[in-house]
């Protein structure tokens, strides 16, 4: 699966962390909807670490769809609530 972090690039994953990528994606959803900016920020960065991590860097000159977008790094819990409003960036 391919997923975007605006401001970052694609990042290829293997599907088979589809589901840890949902439970990392449904803890921010949570804490965005608690209104927790602490919370917000520790899920979201748990996030974005597990995309940089585990997925490989698709090349600029390779032209792939995205299956998933995240927001940038720097987003707001304000801004979040939009991104991850309901089933979260990560459906399922």
């Amino acid at each position: 699966m391919i997923v975007r972090i605006l401001g970052k690039g694609q990042f290829r994953l293997d599907d088979g962390l589809l589901g840890r990528l949902n439970e990392l994606d449904n803890g921010v959803a949570t804490a965005v909807a608690a209104g927790d900016a602490d919370g917000f920020g520790r899920a979201f960065a748990d996030l974005i670490g597990m995309v940089e991590t585990e997925g490989v860097p698709v090349p600029d000159d390779e032209l792939v769809t995205s299956d998933h977008v995240l927001p940038h790094t720097d987003t707001t819990l304000e801004e979040a609530r939009e991104a991850f409003a309901g089933e979260g960036a990560i459906p399922g």
